[in-house]
């Protein structure tokens, strides 16, 4: 069997270079079904991509998808496949979108890669081993307040409902609060150090797979967003540099 590892990093670029390729074509996009939660044929296209290189060097595995659900295969090995994430900014032309792909076994994310074709950055994190950044070593932010952190969160349109009043207050603590669009991106940039902590909820576990096992083995914390253990089914993660994440728990934890 081949490293999952160089399996996830091939199969994002090749999948990353086929986005590239739409993303100067005219694109067709159809709502999945509720107003803005876009679903275009780039997405269609690259999870095909993605599905048909993982299943002739996996062929047992569960795959996990976006957009084509689950694929039936061992409960013990999975693969959790977002082709597109930041949909809506990819039918813009804004460049932050990218494709995530992460293997678990036995329960455990122990390989994760987010691309991001448009910058060509290249996260990668192997479970015990540490992450990178286009070969070099990843590491989060030293900020150890979250007066003076650079935070962000996400939400679809029609929630904002639910997490509109978590960005005024956090907007009210943290130095800065961003929204981006794609939430694999964001948990990058956390553990990149652009960001010193990330929040959302009402998640899939192709958004977060990959991401959280980045920022794990960039020495971050992830947690549920009240703090509790996270899991990659969980709907919610709280993702932070280490020393804002009490803080961050406890904002969010402040009754509106």
């Amino acid at each position: 069997m081949r490293d999952p590892v160089d399996v996830a990093i091939e199969t994002a670029r090749e999948a990353g270079a086929l986005l590239m390729d739409y993303l100067h074509r005219p694109l067709h996009s159809t709502q999945k079904g509720r107003r803005a939660d876009l679903v275009t044929d780039a997405d269609h296209a690259s999870e095909r991509l993605i599905v048909d290189r993982l299943r002739k060097q996996f062929p047992e595995s569960t795959i996990v998808g976006e957009e084509g659900g689950i694929r039936a295969g061992l409960a013990s090995e999975r693969w959790y496949v977002d082709p597109l994430d930041g949909t809506t900014n990819f039918t813009h032309g804004y460049p932050m979108f990218c494709v995530s792909i992460a293997y678990e076994q036995d329960d455990e994310v122990c390989a994760g890669v987010v691309y991001a074709p448009f910058y060509d950055e290249l996260f990668v994190a192997r479970r015990g081993a540490g992450a990178t950044l286009n070969a070099r070593p990843l590491r989060v932010s030293g900020v150890d307040r979250l007066a003076d952190a650079l935070v962000c969160t996400g939400f679809h349109p029609a929630d904002f409902a639910r997490n509109g009043e978590y960005f005024r207050m956090m907007s009210g603590v943290a130095q800065a609060v961003r929204r981006d669009g794609s939430a694999a991106l964001d948990l990058a940039a956390v553990a990149a150090g652009r960001f010193d902590g990330f929040w959302e909820f009402d998640l899939s576990a192709w958004d977060v797979s990959a991401g959280a096992l980045i920022v794990r083995e960039s020495g971050g914390t992830v947690s549920q967003i009240d703090g509790g253990s996270f899991r990659v089914d969980g709907r919610a993660i709280l993702a932070t540099n280490g020393h804002v994440h009490d803080e961050m728990v406890g904002a969010l934890s402040t009754p509106l």
